[in-house]
């Protein structure tokens, strides 16, 4: 039997991200994925493919009321072990390498694809799975995305952010 949710603790880190805020949630994480496609398969400084590495994690913000997502969404990509102390350096000025504090989280899965209306509809779920508390934050959460967008039942996680 599968966890109803579980939390797990990542390190910090470099990532190489884009930000990105489009009319719909989908251009914005699908436009900034295809930036770091690009930057990942030879578009920087060393001229070569760096390797893919998941879940690519897309960050998110409700707006105040909490019914919608805020435009503004960063996706991450997470650099591989041998680009961690010297990342290369991206050609395209909208990626920028970000050094990620370490993170605690709660994590549930889900499978499907990944709309503005998915992502609400499982944080309530999960919301109501977890009950009230103060422990993770209410105004930010990440989207972990494991495979292809393409595949019609990927595996996905929304993770809750633990306070510090």
């Amino acid at each position: 039997e599968e966890a109803a949710y579980e939390e797990r603790r990542y390190p910090a880190g470099k990532w190489a991200c884009v930000t990105k805020g489009e009319p719909m949630y989908e251009q914005s994480i699908s436009m900034s994925f295809m930036k770091l496609m690009r930057y990942i398969c030879k578009e920087n400084s060393v001229g070569c493919y760096l390797g893919m590495t998941v879940p690519v994690l897309n960050e998110i913000h409700l707006t105040k009321e909490g019914t919608e997502l805020e435009r503004e969404v960063v996706t991450a990509y997470y650099l591989p072990g041998e680009f961690q102390q010297n990342p290369p350096v991206p050609t395209d000025p909208e990626i920028h390498i970000t050094e990620r504090a370490p993170l605690r989280v709660i994590t549930r899965v889900f499978y499907g694809m990944t709309t503005e209306e998915t992502i609400l509809r499982e944080i309530s779920l999960f919301w109501d799975l977890l009950g009230s508390t103060d422990t993770v934050l209410r105004e930010t959460y990440i989207v972990a995305a494991y495979e292809n967008p393409s595949i019609p039942q990927r595996r996905n996680e929304i993770w809750f952010i633990c306070r510090t």
